[in-house]
């Protein structure tokens, strides 16, 4: 009979810079968030260990708090974990802010309620310098407050097939938004969704219709029959990723 293997999980929580990765996930060409967590974890524990993410960030997307899990050969303390990755991710775009140890019942994936995301458009004639790839920069004036109300159309529970991605793996396009809020702050304007979890390029995808309505091209009507149309055809148009932040996740 043999012995069982002990599960060493630990649960991190990171930030990175999207530009120049190719996302979360290990890809055959470029470097991915993935395959740079595992490169750091072989240098301290000398094996090969796998990252599993709450969510899977395109090329281009950057994370204030995305939350991952791991399996090490050994129980290490929690901070030592987060010292050795961080000391090995020195000259790489991303961080490790938190470790902390748990059982192997979590998964940072599946076990997740709740995701949020931000996304960031610098609206200004000038060219943008210290935000460049970490905003969606737009020269032509935008209209916030009619933006944010057009946005409460997409609040519920819906079938999101217009702004789903033709390449999304989601079983189902009925997805239930919990929030989506458009905000002016000077130059900057924000817009904060949650829900349990989105479709591949939901958010971008919404993103781009509100620009439409920040322009005037687009009534709050157009957005709705482009729900109801259930057609990616229908989408106004995807926003681009360096604007989208994963912001955090919360669990049981």
């Amino acid at each position: 009979m043999t012995e069982e293997k002990a599960i060493f999980r630990f649960k991190l929580t990171l930030e990175f810079f999207g530009a120049g990765l190719v996302g979360w996930q290990r890809q055959n060409e470029g470097r991915s968030v993935q395959s740079i967590l595992a490169e750091a974890a072989q240098k301290f524990c000398h094996k090969q260990v796998i990252f599993y993410a709450a969510g899977r960030t395109d090329a281009g997307v950057h994370a204030a708090a995305m939350v991952c899990q791991v399996d090490l050969p050994q129980d290490y303390p929690a901070f030592k974990v987060m010292d050795a990755l961080n000391f090995h991710l020195k000259r790489q775009p991303v961080s490790i802010l938190k470790s902390e140890r748990v059982t192997e019942e979590f998964q940072a994936r599946f076990s997740a309620t709740k995701r949020y995301y931000r996304y960031h458009i610098i609206n200004r004639r000038a060219p943008l310098t210290f935000q460049r790839d970490r905003a969606w920069h737009v020269k032509f004036p935008l209209e916030a407050d009619l933006m944010h109300e057009a946005a409460q159309i997409l609040v519920g529970h819906h079938d999101f097939t217009t702004f789903r991605s033709v390449d999304c793996q989601s079983k189902s396009p009925l997805k239930t938004l919990e929030q989506l809020d458009v905000r002016r702050e000077g130059d900057n304007i924000y817009i904060d969704t949650s829900a349990r979890s989105f479709l591949h390029h939901q958010v971008r995808s919404m993103v781009g219709s509100l620009y439409y309505v920040g322009r005037g091209k687009w009534t709050k009507q157009d957005l709705k029959d482009s729900l109801e149309a259930r057609d990616r055809k229908a989408l106004a148009y995807n926003a681009p990723p360096e604007g989208l932040y994963f912001m955090n996740v919360d669990y049981p």
